[in-house]
């Protein structure tokens, strides 16, 4: 009797252990699994960067299984406008130094992930189409302009970089009094693609996505601050591991020679 009772004893010892080490090891392997869960980036761009990021959104995601990425596209001044009221967001990527720097200086940005990555330049376009004899940006302030499509200049830095290059070229006025605003670079360039406007100032990147514009000018050297695109990790994100990862793509040779092909 006493050896049935030992026995009964030793296999409920052992069952006991069995449970405990099943225990521990579900319990490690859903620490993996918690390592190795999926990931989605939240990437707030500037709405001149849609192609380029399209492009480049498919080529990592193939090449890194497990990580999703969303693009939202916008003005770099709305943009910055949602960061600053808490939207969910992992990397900034803004046509423009000037948000960048005051979302830095609100600390929102981590600052040392900051780089300024790329250069555009920007341009006067008509509709292909047009037979208006405007060749140059001093053009946009004589009457050969009946209406001019331009970003907002409050809150567009496409907007912001055409008001300075008409400010220092002395026809700001003149143009201001014939100019339809657009919330981003891509409703300009709608705008002269349908012939709403008889020209309109975008980035270069954008005029070379379609064939309904050509390009008649670019901003005199000088005229207005160089186009730097600068991008950077948003500090709240959730994800900063994963969003460095995707940072250094974008700095990449094989990243760099895509950007290259849309005009940066």
């Amino acid at each position: 009797m006493r050896n049935i009772k030992n026995k009964i004893l030793f296999n409920k010892t052992v069952y006991l252990m069995m449970v405990i080490m099943l225990a521990a090891t579900l319990t490690a392997c859903g620490t993996v699994t918690s390592k190795d869960k999926n990931v989605n980036l939240t990437i707030l761009a500037a709405a001149s960067l849609t192609d380029v990021c399209g492009e480049l959104e498919t080529m990592y995601e193939s090449e890194n299984p497990g990580t999703e990425l969303t693009f939202s596209y916008a003005g770099s001044g709305a943009l910055q406008t949602q960061i600053e009221e808490g939207a969910p967001a992992d990397i900034f990527f803004s046509a423009s130094l000037k948000q960048m720097k005051a979302l830095d200086e609100e600390g929102l940005m981590d600052s040392e992930s900051i780089t300024e990555l790329l250069e555009n330049k920007i341009v006067l376009i008509v509709p292909e189409s047009s037979d208006k004899d405007i060749s140059s940006f001093e053009d946009a302030g004589t009457d050969k302009v009946g209406m001019i499509g331009l970003g907002d200049t409050e809150s567009v830095p496409v907007g912001q970089y055409a008001k300075e290059a008409f400010t220092t070229l002395g026809i700001w006025d003149a143009v201001d009094s014939k100019a339809n605003y657009g919330s981003d670079v891509r409703t300009v360039l709608t705008w002269v693609e349908s012939g709403d406007v008889d020209c309109g100032v975008v980035y270069a990147t954008d005029a070379y996505t379609t064939d309904k514009v050509k390009i008649v000018a670019t901003a005199p050297e000088g005229s207005c601050s160089k186009v730097i695109y600068p991008v950077g990790i948003v500090k709240s994100s959730d994800n900063k591991e994963a969003a460095q990862k995707l940072l250094e793509f974008f700095k990449s040779d094989k990243a760099m020679k895509v950007f290259e092909k849309y005009g940066f």
